[in-house]
């Protein structure tokens, strides 16, 4: 089947959005749903905190790399096939997970869960790219946009569920039935499309892209541990520069290339990629501080903390909605740059956070964001898939999807390491009566503090306790404050930037 897609496609396009969201909920789970998890798992490997860091990170590191390799070979083998291949190797590695015996293991398992996800989420939007007529296509891609923050969102409340009542395999074990009913759906309602073409794929330029991308999101996940002027982090910073630019002249020397760079000459998609990505990085910069806030300075549990956070959940879909018919009005700059000053006024309420806030006031917050956030990555994701050709639709989202995880990778380290740095300054002060490795535990984590200063007892301890607590509560808000300065500046680049309306790119 070509780009062309028949008249009995088309009648079962929205069952074929249903299976796709269906998929896209398996990736958003497994970006938050591990992190509830880690402390069991810890215990349950004995693990250092750089393979436990390692859990988590080969799946990003892997992922990212191989996004716009999994896109162009979606596009010249098939997207269906790409999403069902993709599921399988999901399912499968979360099925043997439970049977590790070593953190090398599980870690391995995660790797294969990457090479599964970068099948999957480009797949999902270049299928809907495909199947739906481009009077509908818009409402497609809201609704795709909105389920992409719903399991994100779920991720920590199904993860604190099963870890209070499971063991720590069930949040491995619970993409399964996913997978099952998503591939038996497949089946029946995702139709195959792929670049009429048949244009072979671009093997140096996909060796490249991976190199050069897996180069820089190491360097950016290593950066907030190693600092950012360690000459390991600069080695690898260099490496994706030289592969980067070998990348750019393999594409503009070649007659098939995997990623058109002309692409980038085009207003709304280089508009709408940078505002996702720099959206990303004010969204995933904060949420990493505010889990541990949840948890470390208001004293919740982890599925406390989840239940909390669902309201980010609730509130993508909705804004998404929202934001599908002010675009209609408004026009796409308008929306999305309202959406990221929304954002940021959020954001900025989080300098006026005390340890003794409202539950409440935090849920309602995480609400208000999420509207705000919708309104960004619905009509942003529009509008950079609008600017791409259908025949390199895997390609188009593949880049769509690689900017979300840059931004957020990005996000972690750098808004992550100011959390660090002024939760230490906060703190130097306080730790002069503890031992010297007391000292450096309380000094570099929130957590370890209130664990030591529950060891110390008494009025030492509570002291000790109550400036942990302080000292991060401070470090957020300076946290919010760069990410709203993020948002306001990628407000003005999109108002500027980004044009009111766009048309469709055939062929």
């Amino acid at each position: 089947m070509t780009a062309t897609i028949d008249a009995r496609v088309y009648a079962r396009r929205w069952w074929t959005l249903g299976v796709l969201c269906l998929s896209l909920v398996l990736i958003g789970l497994d970006n938050t749903i591990l992190n509830v998890a880690l402390p069991t798992i810890q215990q349950t490997f004995s693990t250092t905190a750089a393979e436990l860091q390692w859990l988590v990170d080969a799946y990003v590191l892997v992922f990212a790399g191989l996004l716009l390799t999994m896109g162009a070979l979606g596009d010249r083998f098939g997207r269906a096939r790409a999403l069902q291949v993709g599921l399988v190797i999901f399912g499968v590695s979360s099925l043997v997970a439970p049977l590790a015996t070593e953190m090398e293991q599980l870690i391995a398992v995660r790797v294969a869960m990457g090479v599964g996800g970068a099948l999957i989420m480009p797949s999902t939007l270049s299928i809907i790219a495909n199947v739906f007529p481009p009077q509908e296509r818009a409402r497609a891609i809201t609704i795709w946009a909105g389920v992409s923050g719903l399991g994100v969102g779920l991720g920590p409340l199904v993860g604190g569920l099963l870890i209070e009542n499971f063991a720590w395999s069930a949040v491995f074990l619970v993409n399964v039935p996913i997978v099952i009913v998503a591939l038996a759906l497949g089946f029946l309602f995702v139709p195959e499309s792929r670049d009429p073409s048949g244009a072979r794929l671009d093997l140096p330029g996909a060796l490249l892209s991976i190199g050069a991308v897996s180069a820089l999101v190491y360097g950016i996940i290593e950066a907030a541990a190693a600092g950012w002027t360690d000459s390991l982090i600069l080695a690898a910073f260099g490496v994706a520069i030289v592969l980067g630019l070998a990348f750019a002249w393999r594409e503009t020397h070649t007659n098939e290339p995997m990623l058109d760079l002309s692409l980038f000459r085009n207003p709304r998609f280089t508009a709408g990629a940078g505002a996702i990505a720099l959206t990303f990085f004010a969204l995933f910069g904060v949420i990493f501080g505010l889990t541990q806030f949840l948890q470390f300075v208001l004293g919740k549990t982890a599925l406390e903390a989840g239940a909390l956070m669902v309201t980010l959940a609730i509130g993508i879909p909705i804004g998404a909605r929202i934001s599908l018919k002010a675009v209609q009005h408004a026009g796409t700059n308008k929306v999305m740059a309202a959406g990221l000053i929304v954002v940021a006024a959020v954001l900025l309420t989080l300098t006026q956070w005390t340890p003794t806030t409202e539950a409440w006031v935090v849920s309602l917050t995480l609400f208000v964001l999420a509207i705000g956030l919708a309104n960004v990555m619905a009509p942003g994701t529009g509008a950079v898939m609008s600017a791409v050709p259908q025949a390199k639709a895997g390609v188009g989202s593949a880049t769509n999807d690689l900017f979300r995880q840059l931004g957020g990778a990005l996000g972690v380290a750098v808004i992550g390491s100011a959390i660090n740095t002024v939760y230490r300054d906060q703190m130097e002060d306080v730790l002069g009566g503890l031992p010297g490795p007391a000292a450096d535990a309380a000094g570099d984590s929130v957590g370890a503090a209130v664990a030591i200063a529950g060891q110390v007892g008494g009025v030492a301890g509570e002291a000790l306790a109550t400036a942990a607590r302080l000292g991060f509560t401070d470090a957020l808000g300076v946290a919010a404050v760069i990410a709203s300065a993020v948002a306001l500046g990628t407000a003005v680049f999109v108002f500027r930037a980004m044009p009111a309306r766009g048309t469709e790119v055939s062929g």
